[in-house]
């Protein structure tokens, strides 16, 4: 991260050019007054990414130990106890398309347009 400290008074005169700046990765401006930090400038794309990192981590405030157990479990080969994604859609009533030969085959199936009659 390449953090840049200014005054909001200076900031004001170069607010094109700081804009500008932090649409690089890692860039952002805090913005001071008397001295003491009063707002943040990023790019929207970073402070989209901070939002959902932190809708994730209140969705899961777990995630960090599942995904230590799932990698335990991938060097150990527990996770081929895992079930498929077809036994959690059986499990929910999902019925699978047997007409299909292949056990993840999409079907290929297309419709022609008819044409009108003259």
């Amino acid at each position: 991260m390449n953090k840049n400290t200014i005054s909001i008074s200076q900031a004001r005169s170069k607010l094109f050019s700081i804009a500008q700046k932090v649409q690089t990765p890692g860039v952002y401006f805090t913005f001071t007054d008397k001295g003491r930090p009063k707002t943040v400038m990023m790019s929207a794309d970073e402070y989209e990414s901070i939002i959902e990192t932190i809708e994730v981590m209140r969705d899961f405030p777990s995630l960090d130990r599942t995904v230590a157990k799932v990698d335990k479990d991938v060097k150990s080969g527990a996770y081929l106890r895992y079930p498929t994604l077809d036994d959690i859609l059986a499990k929910e009533g999902y019925t699978l398309n047997k007409k299909l030969n292949t056990k993840h085959a999409i079907s290929t199936t297309h419709r022609t347009r008819r044409t009108k009659k003259s």
